[in-house]
């Protein structure tokens, strides 16, 4: 055995960065690396999805500005070879905490989302003061990765990094999980066999990111030519919005349904007849690239970064304008319209980002080969 890798996260709670760190570590330990998984506060569903093989530190620190000092103290008892974070407020304590711990450790940060887009609709004096480090302290790792080249450049222009210094690395998806989860039967009666009504699936938390309205808005507007159903698969803030926005909208719940995080979406989105993304903006959105590991048509709105990455630039799904409820349901219609058949196969694309291209990347970034002593697991 090598060295110990360590990937620090706030929690495990559900989100697109948290599942692709725990695949990436996951990854790294079927590689046959030791790994753990350093956590802020060790909670959310996705806990019970880390493998045997990745053991899990709690640093029992709640909130993740409290992980400074745990997470130096691990880094100065364990002396990891590498440091892996994830997101910018625990980026900036991964740093920090790097720093004080003086010992030798590779450090990697990675950002998952258009930085300058999201920093543009912070809230609040600690959000403020986490962006306002990122120039100062994103330097000072050892190396920085993005997950589209879009947000690569976004990065390197927010952060006053050098033009190519910022990594893009596609995040992994484990596409033989997706396929095995894909072919169980889901709970839900509108996806049950012999059940008529197509069925449109989105995905992801409910808030003003993922622009839920423009999507109610669109089936709205399509419902009366279309016998669709629509449902949101995810859990936010923003739900009573929601709820009263399909209210006043005369969605009913034989229309519309929001059933609150799921723990296998792949069952529902083999089953859908369309996968709709409606965010203002992304960094790679995962659940796009799952979409079509499941062989769902898609639909998507060209955000800042990764969707016009992922299709291509429509080659493999329909990319619509950001916040066009009329383009959106028109892009809709059109592909619930078209024969499945002649639609792209979308798993064809979903190919590309399997997660062996994605662990071998950044095991090159934290400077580790592919496998431990160089040899390939068994």
């Amino acid at each position: 055995m090598s060295g110990r890798i360590a990937v620090f996260l706030p929690s495990l709670h559900g989100g697109g960065a948290e599942r692709v760190m725990v695949t990436l570590a996951n990854g790294f330990a079927a590689r046959g690396y030791r790994v753990d998984l350093v956590l802020a506060a060790a909670q959310g569903p996705y806990l019970q999805d880390v493998s045997p093989q990745v053991r899990i530190v709690d640093l029992a620190a709640g909130r993740v500005i409290k992980a400074l000092w745990p997470l130096a103290r691990y880094l100065r008892r364990e002396r990891p070879v590498a440091l892996l974070s994830a997101m910018n407020h625990a980026n900036v304590v991964a740093v920090l905490a790097h720093r004080l711990a003086r010992v030798p450790c590779r450090l990697v940060v990675s950002e998952h989302i258009n930085l300058s887009t999201e920093v543009a609709r912070a809230q609040g004096l600690a959000a403020r003061a986490v962006y306002a480090l990122v120039p100062k302290l994103y330097p000072k790792a050892d190396a920085v990765v993005a997950v589209s080249r879009d947000a690569a450049q976004d990065l390197e222009r927010f952060a006053h990094l050098p033009a190519g210094s910022v990594q893009a690395i596609y995040n992994p998806f484990d596409l033989d999980r997706i396929e095995r989860l894909a072919a169980e039967a889901p709970p839900h009666p509108w996806l049950q066999a012999g059940e008529s009504r197509p069925v449109v699936v989105a995905i992801g938390r409910l808030t003003e990111q993922k622009d839920f309205p423009t999507l109610l808005r669109a089936f709205a507007a399509m419902r009366g030519r279309h016998r669709a159903r629509l449902m949101i698969l995810g859990e936010g803030e923003l739900r009573p919005e929601l709820e009263a926005l399909a209210q006043s909208l005369g969605l009913g719940p034989d229309e519309v349904q929001m059933p609150g995080f799921v723990r296998n979406p792949f069952a529902y989105l083999a089953r859908a007849a369309l996968f709709v993304l409606s965010s203002r903006w992304e960094g790679l959105p995962g659940v796009l690239v799952e979409a079509m590991a499941c062989g769902v048509p898609v639909v998507s709105t060209d955000c800042p970064s990764g969707p016009r990455e992922i299709l291509e630039g429509g080659r493999w799904g329909r990319l619509v304008p950001v916040g066009d409820a009329l383009a959106l349901a028109q892009a809709m219609e059109e592909v619930l319209t078209t024969p499945r058949q002649a639609l792209p196969d979308v798993r064809m694309r979903a190919r590309d980002f399997d997660q062996a291209r994605a662990i071998d990347a950044y095991l090159r970034v934290l400077g580790l080969p592919p496998y431990p002593q160089g040899e390939r697991a068994a």
